[in-house]
């Protein structure tokens, strides 16, 4: 039986910084997101970083957000900032 928290959906916003551009970061993201059943973007940012929207329940965003400190085997993810927001996800995981 699933608790109210599983069912609960969160939506986060994550500022992936390293050399997270240019190594498929965000197609590798949107693969992980879509395997965690996840919505939301991941964008690429004027100033290197990339924006990472999720939405989905706290145990998914969780192993979601391990995995955005690794990234794919190309990246080297120097830090993720993440906070909880209000922004409302697509529909499905877009490449922005």
């Amino acid at each position: 039986m699933r608790t109210n928290e599983e069912m609960q959906v969160v939506v986060k916003r994550y500022l992936v910084s390293g050399r997270v551009q240019g190594v498929s970061y965000r197609a590798s993201a949107k693969a992980e997101a879509e395997r965690l059943g996840l919505q939301g973007y991941a964008r690429n940012l004027a100033d290197g970083r990339v924006e990472v929207l999720a939405a989905g329940e706290p145990a998914r965003l969780a192993a979601f957000a391990e995995w955005l400190r690794q990234g794919p085997p190309q990246a080297q993810v120097a830090a993720v900032e993440e906070e909880p927001t209000e922004l409302p996800p697509p529909p499905g995981f877009e490449i922005r």
